[in-house]
Order: C-alpha cells, then sequence, then structure tokens
C-alpha cells in the first residue's frame, strides 16, 4: 500500500521527466533485431539500428538493452564503417526510475509531501527507510507515515537514474555521421521448452501428436517484429547466475493453418535449430506458444512392464513409437513433456497420462510411461537361494501375472542381476538386455494368470 501511493505521487510529478536527460544517439526501438533462445534460460541477442556518432571521441548511449544481459559479452561493429569505430569504455546502467530510489536520491533536500487530506508537509529529507522524516525551516524535526502519503513533488528528476536499461560507450571514430550499428550480447531472462499433445485412437493402435513451443521472456526487455530461432541440445556454460524474483507474466498462444510453414529445421554444430519463418513480438514478462509442427499420425504400441523388484505389486503401461518419416514424423524433437489423451465414447478427450521425452533425433524410439494398468495385478518371490560354492549362488524366482482385461495382453517382465549371471532354467525365453538386465515377454490371456519360474546362477 506504501509503495502504491508513492508511485502515485511519482505519476504525479510535473516535468520531471521532461528535464530528464535524452538518450541522444539510440533510437527507441530497435529497426531490427534477431534473438537466439537455449533451452538454459540463455539468449542471443543481436540488434542492428542506425547511430549518429560524432568524428573523434565521445559519448554514446544505446537504450533498451536487456536488463539481465551479460555486459562481458557485448559485441559491437559499425555496419557501415567496419574497422573504423571502436569502443574504448563501456558502462551497464540498470539504475532504473523507482519511488524507492528517487526517495534515497533525495536524501538532505527539500521535498514537499501531501497527504491524503491536501495538507503540506515541507522539509528537508532526513530519512525515508520507514516513515518519512523531515527537518522543517525552524529546525522542528517531524516524522510523516507513508501510509498517509498521497503525492510527493520533486523538483526535477535526479542525476544518475534512468528509465531503461542502458550501455554507455566511449567510442573512438574515424568516420563521423549516420551508421549502422550492430550490437550482440547474451542474457539471461530467456529461455524455451517444448510441449507436446498426443491423442490415441479407439484401439491404442495410433496417435495424433502435436507439439507447441513455450518461450519465455523475462529478460527485462521487449523484443518487436523478431526472428525467432531455437536451439535444441545440452549447451554447456560456466554457470554464475543469481536466481531472480518471480515476475506474473502474461501468456499468448500463435496457431497456423496446416498450409502455413512455421518452423524451418536443421542440423547446426551439435545441436538442432528452429527458424521461425516469420517476425514475431516477445514482450517482456510474456510467455509466448507457437506451434512447432502439424498434427501428425503416428502408430504406437502399448507395453505393459513389470518391475517387480521395483515395485511389486504394479504393472506399468507405456506407449512407444518410431520417430521416422515412414512412421509419420522423421523429425528432429526438442525435449519436453508430452501428455497423452484419450477420446471417450461421447467425443471428449480425456487425459491418460504425461511423462518426459528427451531430445530425440530421427529413426529413434520413444517410449512414454503413461501410468498403471488397473486391471492387472503381479506378485514376485523369490522361491529358493542356496549356494552352490564360496563364490556363486543358484536363485529360482517366481513371478504371477493376472489379467482381468476382456482382451489378451502380452507383459514385458523385467529382472536385474548382478555380477557374472545366467539364466540356466525358463518357462518363458527371455533377452540379455545388458549386463545386469534380463526380459521376458508373457502372454496373458483374459481373465486368465500366467505364471513365470526361472533359475539363475550369479557367480562373483
Amino acid at each position: 500500500m506504501q509503495a502504491t501511493l508513492i508511485m502515485e505521487g511519482i505519476m504525479r510529478l510535473k516535468n520531471v521527466f521532461f528535464m530528464a536527460p535524452l538518450l541522444i544517439a539510440a533510437a527507441a526501438f530497435a529497426d531490427e533485431s534477431a534473438v537466439t533462445v537455449y533451452n538454459n534460460n540463455l539468449a542471443a541477442v543481436r540488434s542492428m539500428r542506425p547511430m549518429e556518432i560524432n568524428a573523434g571521441t565521445g559519448e554514446v548511449k544505446f537504450a533498451d538493452v536487456a536488463a539481465q544481459m551479460d555486459p562481458t559479452s557485448v559485441h559491437f561493429k559499425s555496419l557501415t564503417a567496419p574497422g573504423k569505430v571502436a569502443i574504448l569504455e563501456q558502462n551497464f546502467e540498470y539504475d532504473l526510475v523507482s519511488a524507492e530510489k528517487i526517495l534515497e536520491k533525495y536524501i538532505d533536500q527539500t521535498v514537499q509531501l501531501f497527504d491524503k487530506e491536501g495538507k503540506m508537509f515541507e522539509g528537508r529529507l532526513l530519512s525515508s527507510s520507514d516513515d518519512v522524516v523531515l527537518e522543517k525551516r525552524d529546525g522542528e524535526i517531524q516524522s510523516v507515515s507513508r501510509a498517509s502519503i498521497l503525492n510527493i513533488n520533486f523538483p526535477k528528476l535526479p542525476s544518475g537514474l534512468i528509465t531503461r536499461p542502458t550501455l554507455v560507450w566511449m567510442l573512438s571514430s574515424d568516420k563521423g555521421g549516420k551508421h549502422d550499428m550492430e550490437v550482440s550480447y547474451l542474457t539471461a531472462g530467456i529461455g524455451w521448452h517444448a510441449e507436446y499433445v498426443a491423442v490415441l485412437d479407439k484401439d491404442d493402435k495410433k496417435m495424433d501428436l502435436s507439439a507447441w513451443v513455450s518461450v519465455d521472456n523475462k529478460s527485462g526487455a521487449t523484443y518487436a517484429d523478431a526472428k525467432i530461432k531455437l536451439v535444441a541440445g545440452d549447451v554447456n556454460r560456466v554457470s554464475d547466475a543469481v536466481p531472480t524474483a518471480y515476475l506474473r507474466r502474461a501468456m499468448t498462444v500463435e496457431s497456423f493453418s496446416a498450409d502455413e510453414k512455421q518452423f524451418a529445421e536443421k542440423s547446426f554444430f551439435e545441436y538442432h535449430l528452429y527458424t521461425l519463418q516469420r517476425p514475431a513480438t516477445l514482450k517482456n514478462n510474456q510467455i509466448k506458444q507457437i506451434s512447432l509442427f502439424p498434427s501428425a499420425s503416428v502408430p504406437v504400441k502399448k507395453i505393459y512392464k513389470y518391475d517387480g523388484q521395483t515395485n511389486p505389486k504394479k504393472v506399468s503401461v507405456a506407449m512407444e513409437f518410431l520417430n521416422s518419416k515412414a512412421q509419420g514424423l522423421g523429425l528432429a524433437l526438442p525435449a519436453g513433456k508430452v501428455r497423452v489423451y484419450k477420446q471417450d465414447d461421447d467425443k471428449s478427450q480425456e487425459f491418460v497420462g504425461e511423462d518426459r521425452m528427451d531430445h530425440t533425433p530421427k529413426e529413434e524410439k520413444v517410449r512414454l510411461s503413461i501410468g498403471n494398468a488397473f486391471d492387472v495385478a503381479a506378485e514376485r518371490k523369490e522361491k529358493e537361494m542356496r549356494a552352490l560354492s564360496q563364490r556363486s549362488r543358484q536363485t529360482t524366482v517366481e513371478i504371477k501375472i493376472r489379467n482381468h482385461k476382456d482382451s489378451d495382453i502380452e507383459v514385458l517382465a523385467v529382472e536385474r542381476l548382478w555380477d557374472d549371471w545366467e539364466i540356466v532354467k525358463s518357462n518363458f525365453k527371455h533377452a540379455k538386455k545388458d549386463s545386469t538386465t534380463a526380459e521376458f515377454v508373457i502372454p496373458v490371456a483374459k481373465g486368465a494368470e500366467a505364471v513365470l519360474e526361472f533359475t539363475a546362477v550369479t557367480k562373483w
């Protein structure tokens, strides 16, 4: 409440901002900008705008940069006269105007306060940390409650405060006049991630898959009509980032017709690059959602999996598909959350589960864990364990799976074994998945029970 009242007073200042120093060499907006956004709260910003520069040495201000920029990453050049303009010194000014900062700047100076009844208090400002403390002309000390302050008058805007984050350069130029300048830098506060929506058909044999990208901009700058690129991949960084406060952000959604090309995708170094095929504006404190590709119909396989050593009572369910062109996809899929729905008889889409997908190249399988099967029960027990020698033992395991569904199923039973192991006896075939994993495929008829029994010998 106090800050709101003081801000109302700031908004009523007379001629303050008209008396503020003008930014003499930067336009209020970028003529052209490009933003490349990474997965890990990082963006590379490139801004090109015309600037008037005098020959020789002088100060130039470049406004509207990101508040969370890394000033050590700034790269600057004149496109009009390459190699003829150099930065001798750079300052990053981000001490922005606020009610609190103006009060702090006016310590030991005369101010006028007005309360809700219109009564004026005038004096030399001694303190503004809690209540406002004034020294009147006769030397009397007066404390005014911040809650009662409606308006504050200051003679002018204090020096050293700016309205927008600004780079201040000391430039040396061999050529005066208008220059087309290109400035690039890295900034924190921008990131992106992918979100997928999958809709299963009635028989769980096909899945319609669509994708959105969400670009979250809280960098402290707006990028108008920018060329936007997204980089998918694990980019190594040396991180010393400072946590930032959470800000409320608006969300916008942009869709497109089936005939409109949205993103162009290509390999770039060891990553994948997605370039939006039209300019778009990234507003500060905004989450923008853009469709990544049109919905694709993909064959899927339902997999029932039982891992009795991890979850002895539950059989999990997963949906698996191949990311190939022949199967309807064949795209470099960026990592993201996949929400899976299924259409009910009344045509409504019901949520059935979600999983997180890693970066997936073409021709690779994707397996999504959806949840646990309600109508499939299982149990595991070790029937026998005995030593064969001082460095070997034999274990017999029994797994029972009961299918209460109205259709036959297959269950993938997973067993983890250690050291040097061998399955010497089993009533179902097994596959050695890796050095510690054996897998069994167990058919279970509807309304029936299937029992797996195997014996393994382990040596160490």
